[in-house]
């Protein structure tokens, strides 16, 4: 059985396809995640990892998060166990 250590980057991109009053979005790009995470696996089923994540808002959502005194970036750490059946 080998183990690995992986080096694991993230990108996530979120669009609308068109404007939500409700929401506070508006058309296009509406946020961005860039991450990377560290994993060591064990085996295929088990594989805890750690992590770092970035997040920016754009446009009318970093505006409604700006009126609602939120910051529209962010960094946060993540932690967790990856388990496949």
């Amino acid at each position: 059985m080998a183990q690995y250590v992986v080096l694991q980057p993230r990108i996530e991109a979120n669009f609308a396809a068109q404007a939500d009053a409700r929401d506070g979005t508006g058309s296009g790009l509406t946020d961005l995640e860039l991450g990377v995470r560290l994993r060591y696996e064990k085996s295929r089923e088990f594989a805890p990892y750690v992590g770092v994540s970035w997040e920016r808002q754009f446009g009318n959502a970093a505006r409604g998060s700006r009126e609602r005194a939120e910051n529209p970036n962010g960094v946060s750490l993540v932690a967790g166990i990856r388990v496949r059946f």
